[in-house]
């Protein structure tokens, strides 16, 4: 159950937490994987690493914040490549209230986290397509399910992929492409370093997640596979928050 045996996945921001977690559990499960950062050591590192697990692997190194540019090496990557699974895992953040929140910042954060995952998702849709087969899942958050101080460009931009996906499962529907996403709570990254060194804030979450703890990217990984596999080809337009009980407590 839940092989991935012959396809091929492509997965942003893959070098290191929840996207580096997603490509090995995909890789362990059978695929190939397209693993993508801006940072070229630190994707060759990961690289390295799956392919010490046994997984074929491919470092695709480069900047996904400009939508045009992303969409032109993915089309490269298409050339030689048939894409089965896309993971739009790529993200920035800036924390800041929202009354001194520059405009330029909030430009940059929705462009990263929303118009480049629309643009690559997109151009991945039409490929699957023609296919006949796909799967297309983005990472949200469950900053888009309950407000948080100081995201105000990274929450909205997530509740943007959240209807994205609804919206597409609508249009795709009939053509053999499922769209999901996941929406991480805290989750122990180096996204997330900085806020679970803070006694306080841990604290906090002790208090307000059920489980009373961190979770960790293979938690996330696992739903990855889930909503890649074969086995999940009824299930479209849907976001599964991951977060230890979060969302669903007072």
């Amino acid at each position: 159950m839940f092989k991935l045996t012959g396809q091929t996945a492509f997965i942003t921001g893959a070098s290191r937490g929840i996207g580096f977690a997603a490509a090995k559990a995909l890789g362990l499960q059978g695929a190939k994987v397209i693993i993508n950062a801006r940072n070229p050591e630190n994707l060759q590192q990961a690289k390295q690493v799956l392919e010490q697990a046994g997984i074929e692997t491919i470092a695709a190194p480069f900047d996904i914040s400009n939508p045009h540019e992303a969409v032109a090496h993915l089309e490269k990557i298409l050339e030689t490549h048939k894409i089965d699974i896309f993971l739009g895992n790529a993200a920035s953040q800036h924390r800041q209230n929202l009354l001194d929140y520059p405009l330029e910042k909030f430009e940059e954060i929705i462009q990263v986290n929303l118009t480049s995952q629309w643009a690559m998702g997109r151009h991945l849709a039409r490929h699957m397509v023609e296919n006949g087969h796909g799967r297309i899942i983005f990472t949200g958050s469950i900053t888009a399910l309950s407000g948080r101080k100081d995201v105000t460009a990274y929450s909205i931009a997530k509740a943007g992929l959240h209807a994205m996906v609804k919206q597409w499962s609508v249009e795709l529907g009939n053509a053999g492409v499922t769209i999901n996403a996941i929406a991480p709570g805290y989750i122990a990254t180096e996204f997330t370093e900085k806020l679970k060194q803070d006694t306080e804030f841990t604290s906090w979450l002790h208090q307000r997640v059920p489980q009373q703890k961190w979770g960790n990217p293979e938690n996330v990984a696992a739903a990855v596979c889930f909503f890649a596999s074969r086995e999940a080809d009824f299930i479209t337009g849907q976001t599964l928050a991951i977060d230890g009980g979060l969302s669903s407590a007072l």
